[in-house]
This record gives structure tokens, C-alpha cells and sequence, in this order.
């Protein structure tokens, strides 16, 4: 019995044969049997968990991105909106300017209050927050009487917009596991796409509205989405890393523990945030400067990643993404389109295209990487510009000019779509240390809003002075050195941890695009 006992002990050990103890000696048969079965109920068990952990860390990214359909939604709907508010209050041409491109200006605000916001109240309760100033923006623009009191309403729905598409990319990032964190921080701009096209089929559906109603039921329709936000919050978790920055470690390894499908590595990942939290041995060397400060007077590390960071999030917008999404129609007009009805329909294909390629983006991005994303991105937008530039200086008004405009428009969407649109929130939402990820990021959402309004605020009176035509060449000129860019200044994020990203900008070389293998990594991190 006692040799029973000693081989139940083992069995027991590895979780396996539990039934053995009631088995005699000699049945080593059906012993063997019954341990196939416990490890086959065992493998199922895992397999569930690991269905289970995936469809709920799914569904806390789609539901942290609804913030963002807010500003897609915005930017269709704008487009073709104002063709009626143009008609309705009478506003002139740089009143027309100043409408679209403010509210980019404007969500530089919400942006900046977001980092430190969300530091304060936490990531889910930030999204809450800009829900319900957006809401409150877009109810002030649906009844506006006139042009200033429009612009009221654009300054409450900018900052909503600020401080939902700066911390979704955060939170998803802080919730995510290694292996799918790419995928899922592009749920955002996947949100974004849908918003537009949602505002391209709203300005298709409500056209046929009176000039006076019609505006106003397309910027109404932009609530709704966040009425399911406010119900999300109830549902999806607080970020861990935030968790751990309030020393509520339990609360955060309960959070692990739902998103990550392997239980074993609960304990690795917990440790890894508390070392770059400062918590423990490691608190005292953070106390020392305030996080603006460390912003401002940044280390060789740190001024590595602002400088990735920053630069990725402004060349997503000054090869003129927003420009060609709010004035598609007047550039399909300037190709030969005529009508309303017909300029809109045209904006949907565009719709469709950005909408269809980012579901390309998500399926390759944690396979390939998010430098090869970037370079088909940078490269094929750059020859799309260059050919919508073309089109419009050197084909006349006809079905070849009508087919080439909505060609090389949807080609340059499409491009943006696959790399660079989700790729610059990625990165900016991965390569930031814990303590510093929330404020940094926010500061690149500030760059990426700042030069999306001063890019939509000057198209018209650009295009005025050098035509339509040049505005085009020279975003395809900045398209050809974001290349350049991505090329000597953006590092391979795929595959490692947050905390391990960010020992990679302690090393120079690696910074500068050169390939580092895990082990690399693992070693920087131990030097550290």
C-alpha cells in the first residue's frame, strides 16, 4: 500500500489519475486509461479558457474603440454635411475651413487632458468621460441657429474626440497579450474606418432631407455610439498597468488572469509590470522627477521614443489622409463627377476601401510585423498621390479622369488602411514605459490632431494657390520621406512584451531600425 500511495502522491502532483487511489495494483490497464481521459478533459478545459479569455479580450477592444467611431463618423459626415450647412447658414468659404479643420485643433485639448486624466480617474472611466463631452457637442450642432454657435459645439465634440482616440490605443495596448497586442490596438482605426463610412451612408441617406434638416439629423445620427459606451464601462475592466500604478496588484492580477490564456505566465507578466512600475525594490528611482518634467528633459531612451513616437503619429496625417477623406468630393467634382447624389455615392467606394483594408492590417500585422506594414504603406500611398496629383493636373473632365480620381483615391486609402493608419497607434500605445505611456502618447495624439486641422483647415486655400493637382504632389513628396523615415527610425515591436519594448530604445542600433532577436531583448532587459 505503501508504493500505491507513494505513485497516487506523483500522480496526484501533476493533476492527473486522481481516481488512482481507488484502483488496485493491478489494474494498471484502466489506470492508464482513466489517464488519457483526465488529460483529454484537461486539454479541453484549457481549450475553452483559452476561447473564452479571447472573446473577452475582444470584446473589451471593440468596446474601448466605440469612442473612436465618434471621430470617423465626424469625418465622413462632415464631408457631405457641408454642402447643406454651406447652403443653409450661408457660410463663407474659410467659415467652411475653420469648421472642418477645427475640430482636429480643438481634440489637441482633450488630447493633453487625457494623458494626465487618465492617469487620475483611470483608463475606463476616461472613455466614459469623453463619451459624454462628445455627446454633448454633437446635441449643441444638431439645433445650432448659426455659425457661432455651431463652432460651440464643434469645441465640445473635439475635446470628446481628443480624449477617446488617445486612450482607447493605451488601454487596449495595457490589456492585451503579447501575441495578439498588435492585432487588437488596431481595433481603434478599424472603429475609425467604420465611423467614416457609417458618415459617408448617413450623407447618402439623409440627402434627399430639405438643406435645413438634413445636416442637422447626419450630425444627430453621431450620438448613438456613445450611448453604448456608457454601458461598455460596466463590462470591460480596469486597465492592469493603471491597477498597478494605484497598488491594487490583487485587482490587477484578477484582470490578468481574464486576458490571459495561459495561467503560468500570470505571475512573469505581474512581475514585469511592477519592475517597470517602480513598485518594490525599484520605487525610489522614480520619485524623483514629476512626469512632465521627465518629458521635457528627456533621457537618450526617452528622446528615442518621443521622437519615433511623434514623428510616426504626424506623418500618418501630413501625407494628407483627412484632406483627401473631407474634400473627396470636390476632388471627384474637380475629376468630373456631377451632382450631389452622384459625389456622395463616389465617397462611399472610399468609405468601403478604407473600411474592407484595415480588416486586411489586423490579419497581418502580429504576422508579419509592423515595419513591413509600414514600408508597403509609406510606398504605395506615395505612388497614389503622386497618381491622383496627375490625374487632376493632366486628364480633362471624362469617364478616364472620373475612373483614375476614384482609382488612385481608394488606392491611397487602402494603403493607409493596411500600415500606417493602425501602425502609428500601435506603436505609440506600445513603445512608452508604464510610468510615463499615458502622458507620452497623449503628446503624439496632440501632433497627430495639430497636423490633421492645420492640413484640413489649409487645403482650400492651398489648392487656391499652386491647384489641387500640386497639394497632391507634395503629400506624395512627405509620403516618399516617411519611407525614409520609417527606415532609419522605426524599431520592430512584434512579438515582445511592453516592458521589453521599452528596453529597446536604451540601445542606439536597435533604434535605428536594425533587427533584435529575443534574446537581445531579455539581455537588455537584465542589464537594466
Amino acid at each position: 500500500m505503501g508504493l500505491v500511495g507513494e505513485e497516487n502522491g506523483v500522480a496526484d502532483s501533476l493533476g492527473i489519475g486522481k481516481n488512482n487511489k481507488y484502483k488496485r495494483m493491478g489494474s494498471e490497464v484502466d489506470d492508464g486509461h482513466d489517464d488519457f481521459d483526465d488529460d483529454l478533459i484537461h486539454y479541453q478545459r484549457q481549450l475553452e479558457k483559452g476561447k473564452s479569455t479571447r472573446r473577452y479580450v475582444i470584446a473589451c477592444a471593440v468596446f474601448a474603440s466605440l469612442n473612436n467611431v465618434l471621430l470617423g463618423y465626424d469625418v465622413g459626415v462632415m464631408s457631405g454635411a457641408i454642402l447643406f450647412i454651406q447652403e443653409d447658414l450661408k457660410i463663407t468659404e474659410v467659415q467652411e475651413e475653420v469648421l472642418i479643420g477645427c475640430l482636429s485643433i480643438i481634440s489637441l485639448f482633450g488630447s493633453l487632458a487625457g494623458g494626465r486624466t487618465s492617469d487620475v480617474i483611470g483608463r475606463k472611466w476616461t472613455m466614459g468621460l469623453a463619451a459624454v463631452v462628445f455627446q454633448a457637442g454633437a446635441a449643441v450642432m444638431t439645433f445650432a441657429p448659426s455659425f457661432e454657435v455651431l463652432m460651440v459645439g464643434r469645441f465640445l465634440a473635439g475635446v470628446g474626440i481628443g480624449l477617446g482616440v488617445m486612450i482607447a490605443p493605451v488601454y487596449i495596448a495595457e490589456i492585451s497579450p503579447t501575441v495578439s497586442r498588435g492585432s487588437l490596438t488596431s481595433f481603434p482605426e478599424i472603429f475609425i474606418n467604420l465611423g467614416i463610412l457609417l458618415g459617408y451612408i448617413s450623407n447618402y441617406a439623409f440627402s434627399g432631407l430639405s438643406a435645413h434638416i438634413s445636416w442637422r439629423v447626419m450630425l444627430a445620427v453621431g450620438i448613438l455610439p456613445s450611448v453604448f459606451i456608457g454601458a461598455a464601462l460596466f463590462i470591460i475592466p480596469e486597465s492592469p498597468r493603471w491597477l498597478v500604478m494605484q497598488n491594487r496588484v490583487d485587482e490587477a492580477r484578477s484582470v490578468l488572469l481574464k486576458t490571459n490564456e495561459i495561467e503560468s505566465e500570470v505571475e512573469e507578466r505581474l512581475a514585469e509590470i511592477l519592475l517597470a512600475a517602480g513598485i518594490g525594490n525599484n520605487a525610489e528611482k522614480y520619485e524623483e522627477k514629476p512626469v512632465w518634467r521627465e518629458l521635457l528633459s528627456p533621457s537618450p531612451a526617452l528622446r528615442r521614443m518621443l521622437i519615433t513616437g511623434f514623428g510616426i503619429q504626424c506623418f500618418q496625417q501630413i501625407t494628407g489622409i483627412d484632406a483627401t477623406v473631407y474634400y473627396s468630393p470636390a476632388i471627384f467634382k474637380q475629376a468630373g463627377i456631377k451632382g450631389n447624389s452622384n459625389l456622395l455615392a463616389a465617397t462611399v467606394a472610399v468609405g468601403v476601401t478604407k473600411t474592407v483594408f484595415i480588416l486586411v492590417a489586423i490579419i497581418l500585422i502580429d504576422r508579419l510585423g509592423r515595419k513591413p506594414l509600414l514600408y508597403i504603406s509609406t510606398i504605395g500611398m506615395t505612388v497614389c498621390l503622386f497618381s491622383v496629383g496627375t490625374t487632376l493636373a493632366f486628364l480633362k473632365e471624362g469617364q478616364a479622369s472620373i475612373t483614375m480620381a476614384i482609382l488612385s483615391v481608394c488606392g491611397n486609402v487602402a494603403f493607409f488602411s493596411v500600415g500606417i493608419g493602425p501602425v502609428c497607434w500601435v506603436l505609440t500605445s506600445e513603445i512608452f514605459p508604464l510610468r510615463l505611456r499615458a502622458q507620452a502618447a497623449a503628446l503624439g495624439a496632440v501632433g497627430n490632431r495639430v497636423c490633421s486641422g492645420l492640413v484640413a483647415m489649409s487645403f482650400l486655400s492651398v489648392s487656391r494657390a499652386i491647384t489641387v493637382a500640386g497639394v497632391f504632389y507634395t503629400f506624395s513628396a512627405i509620403s516618399a520621406l516617411s519611407v525614409v523615415f520609417v527606415y532609419t527610425l522605426v524599431p520592430e515591436t512584434k512579438g515582445k512584451s511592453l516592458e521589453q519594448i521599452a528596453s529597446l530604445f536604451e540601445d542606439q542600433s536597435v533604434w535605428k531600425g536594425d533587427e533584435v532577436e529575443m534574446g537581445d531583448v531579455e539581455h537588455l532587459m537584465q542589464k537594466k
